[in-house]
């Protein structure tokens, strides 16, 4: 029998306000993505968009597999322990709802699983992206299709995403000539050097936490004194890695402001490649380096692809627009997290990061509007750099 796994989130901006539902069915096993849907459902509460999440999810994973055993992940414990039969359901909207989750299959093949937000990213990031996208007179509906088929190492399955509907985008303005509201500005600081970025490795967010080398604590230090001249600074957000939250300290320190780490920020996850050079990756596992470079939905061994990695930072993105709205930003992250933003504020497809070079400590400058535009300031500025001693290529 087949095992399927759903993930559910919903959302209200206002609560009760404009509200979408988002959820994505993985197959069990191989932990394939097999489609992913949201929809606009107009004025509604948080609970009333995750219960329609549920019913979505659930509905779709009994399209394809009526018979199978269905896992359904939320983040919202209302719903997960009234599902479960542990919490009473008073209201009578909610009491509907829930008979119309219990009606899509047996109670016997559903279990309902809460989840922290961290882990329920894909569905939430759904969510965010259909609301923007309705309240910006685009797209009221996401449905995503994906094919199975063989990945590069031959024991799993990958897939492959055919949007039904294209991305919507803002209509394209002239940045700088019509007033556009306020930006939320994010300054986009690279950590300093570590010992793997110093030799060409692979540093991922699975493998060894390297710390900052003493020439990349030069660099930061460097990089605060500039931030310090400068001023304007409201908050400080750090990856989780050693040498991102190392960097955002000594950053934090010169400008008098702590930092808050924000996970969706962390480096891709590089699985069996991390602390290999690209010549050692190239020469191990030729194949597998080809395809990755060619298609953005193909992982590292054990790794996770670019369009995850970017769908993880989207999300977090998103939620720091929310939370720090019409603020200067600083994030200090990694090469990845930083490329597929310039690629998202630029409206440019995914695999322009391997047309992009960011030296370490480097600031890149991104203006965020409320209408959806953004327009990029300045990218790979290191010139606050120059008094200190680096190796070449670094």
């Amino acid at each position: 029998m087949r095992s399927l796994i759903v993930e559910a989130d919903g959302g209200s901006r206002g609560n009760p306000g404009p509200a979408a539902f988002g959820a994505v069915v993985l197959d069990a096993e191989t932990k394939a993505v097999l489609v992913e849907i949201a929809e606009y459902i107009g004025e509604a509460s948080n609970n009333v968009a995750e219960y329609q999440g549920a019913i979505a999810g659930l509905t779709a994973a009994k399209n394809i597999d009526p018979s199978a055993q269905v896992e359904v992940r939320l983040d919202a414990k209302l719903v997960v322990e009234q599902m479960s039969g542990r919490w009473k359901i008073k209201h009578p909207d909610m009491q509907k709802l829930a008979l119309q989750v219990r009606d899509i299959l047996p109670a016997d093949q559903v279990t309902y699983t809460w989840v922290p937000r961290s882990s329920n990213t894909r569905a939430d990031a759904l969510v965010n992206e259909v609301l923007d996208s309705a309240l910006g007179n685009g797209h009221a509906s996401i449905r995503r299709e994906m094919a199975e088929v063989d990945d590069v190492v031959g024991s799993a399955e990958e897939e492959y995403a055919h949007a039904i509907l294209e991305e919507h985008r803002p209509a394209n303005q002239m940045i700088g000539w019509v007033d556009l509201g306020e930006p939320t500005v994010t300054l986009l600081a690279r950590h300093g050097a570590t010992q793997y970025s110093l030799d060409k490795k692979f540093s991922g967010s699975r493998g060894v936490d390297v710390p900052l080398a003493p020439l990349g604590l030069n660099q930061a230090e460097a990089l605060g004194f500039e931030l310090a001249q400068r001023g304007g600074i409201d908050v400080i957000v750090s990856s989780p890695l050693r040498r991102a939250q190392q960097t955002a300290e000594i950053i934090g320190q010169a400008i008098g402001l702590p930092y808050e780490v924000n996970d969706g920020f962390a480096e891709c996850d590089f699985g069996l490649w991390d602390g290999h050079t690209f010549t050692e990756v190239q020469r191990t596992w030729s194949e597998e380096m080809a395809d990755w470079l060619a298609n953005t939905n193909v992982a590292p061994p054990e790794g996770e692809s670019l369009d995850r990695c970017a769908q993880r930072i989207d999300a977090a993105h998103r939620d720091l627009l929310n939370t720090h709205n019409g603020k200067t930003v600083l994030i200090v992250a990694h090469v990845t997290p930083i490329k597929v933003l310039v690629a998202k504020a630029l409206g440019a497809p995914i695999n322009v990061v391997f047309r992009m070079e960011l030296a370490p400590c480097s600031l890149t400058t991104l203006s965020w509007y409320p209408d959806g535009n953004a327009s990029m300031f300045g990218f790979s500025d290191a010139a606050h750099l120059r008094d200190v001693p680096s190796p070449h290529g670094t």
